[in-house]
């Protein structure tokens, strides 16, 4: 175990550098300058030059990567462009708004997810299977953005059940999720943000769960008089290691892929930070957040395999 968890370790030290040249690359390809929404119309070209000078943007792209990743090594992801606010703490403290509503999204996905997988895997072709593939195709086919929206007109518009946007009534500062008066803010993020894994994860859990009911050792087991939930246990535990893959993919999609929901909710987290530094052109902001989501989605993919291995001891041997 502590072999094959090292080895997985060092395995993703060149993912990680590479994470990092495509993410400093990526902000290069953009069009636009940067500078030039800090300067006035009138600014010279001895003003521009000085300006970046003082960000580092006149030397080699290759020589700016190798300071910026220096620099990076060390937790230092630079300044913003636009309010000179350390990056790395402006992106933490984004990533924890966005973790805060995506593990939420995901437990609840899973959750549901689960038990509709299990019930449609044990009754193939009746009408709880069909419920719950006619449910994972409307999941799956509806876009997120426009369910939040349509979640924001029902309930926060015409019924005044729940609020549209925002992060509670202070801001995230004081954010509580056992406080109802700042919860209500994160119901509509979550439900809107759990439709697509819930429909995912539920397909999993059913393929998944439908293909080990079916292989010799359950016939096995029911010849010996062993109960349905006993042998359900055992076919969720074999089928576990394909749903906790699911598990962790949803999760780091719903991480890096929340820029349109936050934006909607005007939900302080990762994604809304991308769109403001998209907005702004602001490079180090727009590298800093780039490269802090890729290295938390590697970390769920590193931390899923080793749960795998937990679950199915023969995955060591692959």
């Amino acid at each position: 175990m502590w072999f094959y968890a090292a080895r997985r370790i060092v395995l993703t030290i060149p993912i990680a550098l590479g994470v990092t040249i495509i993410c400093f690359a990526l902000v290069y390809i953009a069009p636009g300058d940067p500078i030039a929404s800090l300067l006035p119309p009138n600014a010279t070209a001895s003003d521009i030059a000085l300006l970046k000078h003082s960000y580092g943007l006149d030397r080699p792209i290759p020589i700016q990567y190798l300071i910026w990743l220096g620099h990076a090594l060390t937790g230092n992801l630079g300044r913003s462009i636009q309010n000179s606010q350390p990056v790395a703490g402006e992106v933490l403290r984004a990533l924890s708004n966005t973790l805060l509503i995506a593990i939420l999204a995901v437990l609840v996905a899973f959750s549901i997810a689960l038990v509709l997988g299990m019930l449609a895997a044990y009754r193939v072709g009746s009408w709880v299977d069909r419920l719950a593939t006619g449910i994972s195709v409307l999941g799956i086919s509806v876009p997120s953005f426009w369910l939040g929206v349509v979640l924001v007109i029902l309930f926060a518009v015409k019924l005044h059940w729940l609020p549209a946007t925002g992060m509670g009534t202070s801001g995230s500062e004081s954010f509580s999720l056992f406080e109802w008066k700042q919860a209500k803010f994160a119901i509509l993020p979550v439900v809107t943000m759990a439709l697509t894994p819930l429909s995912i994860i539920m397909r999993t859990t059913r393929s998944s769960l439908a293909e080990v009911l079916g292989q010799d050792f359950v016939q096995t087991l029911r010849a010996k008089g062993l109960g349905e939930i006993a042998i359900m246990r055992h076919a969720i535990w074999n089928a576990m290691p394909q749903i906790l893959a699911m598990l962790g993919l949803q999760l780091g999609y719903l991480l890096g892929g929340s820029i349109l929901i936050e934006t909607i909710f005007t939900w302080p987290g990762t994604g809304y930070l991308l769109n403001k530094a998209i907005l702004t052109r602001d490079i180090p902001l727009l590298q800093g957040a780039i490269l802090i989501l890729a290295m938390a989605f590697v970390a769920i993919n590193l931390v899923v395999d080793l749960l795998q291995t937990v679950v199915d001891p023969r995955i060591k041997r692959a």
